[in-house]
């Protein structure tokens, strides 16, 4: 079946003049794949759909697996010239966090391209890399060659609640389609800051450890006239504000050691009379993603209380995201319980472990090269991913995964605030350059 994404609703100033990339960057906004988390998604069967009929046309054959109605994940595996080397998983996700329209200047599923960028969300989270994916594989195989070692190409479902029915759901039920596969590249990495004017690049080596938490805090009900002291908004408000005040201290791990390490380097001042915090502050507009790297988060991020406004409702409820460094999970949770104290109940939700790769090795090694043949001398950083990926998932079956979604940005881009943010945008020159280096790493290593 081939599937036509949905027109814009206001416009296309596109034209012709859009290369592959775009284009079908463009076409991927343009299906609303929006994961509202539990349970509650538009799924992502027509862009699986589309990706699908994209790789036929390569010659490449699909699988597509349904984890639930609608929650499809698409695999395909590609033989490479040496298939003695082992394989590598390059993969992005289909679905994206909603967006309300109110808020952004144009369409958020309509695909714009203005100023030079394209607009929409999923622009830079994550259907700039699966249009990147695409397109530089479709070069090599449209001139007759072979990626140089087998490919294994995923685009996957509700990544943005987890993974559960993509990443996850794939890896239980399905690791065969991963036999042979030791590495993989996927989002948020790659893209360019400038640090004291001089451009370099972010290599995510790391993520870190992912704790959703829902609070419960229980009370007496009764007539808002009168007076109440196990008022459970209250307890939960006086919680909520305990967390989401906290100042965690800072906690180095190796990969922010080794990026700290780098950025004194750059900035020359000497690393050990420089305080973490000064460092991160001077990389740029990625110190957006860093800062939350170097120490433990515990993030409200919604509330529930009540049904009337005279009615003190016997509970209140509350969603907390906590992101802490790979295995001080235990210790984290040790604290909150402290803070909040015991009136309150806490429920874990969803955990995801965190992970760190070595910065080092064949892969860094290529990367770093490619890096250099399309923009010389630019550093290339390691750095730890203060959210989560896919790469979660795929490390379960001993497959180290790297963030390498290549983007070489103008100095005045706040990159990081395009994640989850309002007028998401990717510049049309950054797609192009991302698909040629993406084409080369996969011609090469």
């Amino acid at each position: 079946m081939t599937t036509t994404p949905a027109q814009p609703l206001d416009g296309d100033a596109a034209g012709p003049d859009l290369d592959e990339t775009a284009t079908i960057a463009r076409d991927l906004i343009r299906f609303d794949t929006s994961n509202y988390g539990g349970g509650r998604s538009n799924g992502e069967a027509e862009a699986a759909e589309y990706v699908a009929d994209k790789l036929r046309a390569l010659g490449v054959e699909p699988r597509l697996f349904e984890s639930e109605p609608g929650r499809v994940s698409v695999v395909a595996r590609i033989e490479g010239r040496d298939r003695a080397k082992p394989g590598l998983v390059v993969h992005g996700h289909l679905d994206v966090v909603p967006a309300d329209p109110a808020n952004w200047s144009v369409d958020p599923f309509a695909g714009v391209v203005r100023d030079g960028m394209l607009w929409g969300r999923g622009a830079v989270d994550m259907k700039n890399m699966d249009a990147m994916m695409l397109s530089s594989i479709g070069d090599i195989l449209r001139a007759g060659d072979r990626p140089a070692r087998d490919l294994v190409v995923g685009f996957l479902a509700d990544e943005e609640a987890g993974g559960v029915l993509g990443s996850h759901y794939l890896v239980r039920e399905h690791p065969e389609l991963f036999d042979g596969a030791t590495e993989a590249i996927s989002e948020v990495g790659g893209y360019s800051t400038f640090i004291d004017g001089r451009r370099s690049y972010l290599l995510q080596t790391g993520e870190k450890a992912l704790i959703w938490i829902k609070l419960i805090a229980r009370g007496t009900a009764g007539h808002g006239s009168q007076m109440i002291e196990a008022n459970a908004v209250t307890r939960l408000a006086e919680a909520v504000a305990a967390l989401g005040r906290r100042q965690w201290p800072i906690t180095l791990t190796d990969t922010t050691a080794a990026l700290l390490r780098q950025v004194a380097s750059i900035l020359d001042v000497d690393v050990e009379q420089t305080s973490p915090d000064e460092l991160v502050l001077r990389t740029g507009t990625a110190r957006g993603f860093i800062r939350g790297s170097l120490r433990t988060t515990t993030n409200p991020t919604m509330l529930t209380a009540g049904y009337k406004h005279n009615v003190v409702p016997d509970t209140a409820e509350a969603l907390v995201d906590i992101r802490c460094m790979p295995g001080h999970e235990e210790t984290v949770l040790d604290e909150v319980r402290a803070l909040i104290g015991d009136d309150i109940e806490i429920v874990t939700m969803h955990t995801d472990i965190g992970l760190e790769t070595p910065f080092a090795g064949p892969l860094v090694e290529a990367i770093e090269a490619t890096l250099h043949r399309h923009d010389p001398g630019a550093p290339v950083l390691p750095y730890l991913l203060s959210g989560g990926t896919d790469n979660k998932a795929l490390s379960l079956l001993g497959i180290a995964g790297y963030g390498f979604a290549p983007l070489r940005l103008d100095e005045g881009m706040d990159f990081p605030a395009m994640f989850h943010g309002v007028d998401e945008r990717v510049p049309l020159d950054a797609l192009s350059f991302g698909s040629r280096v993406l084409r080369d790493l996969l011609a090469t290593y």
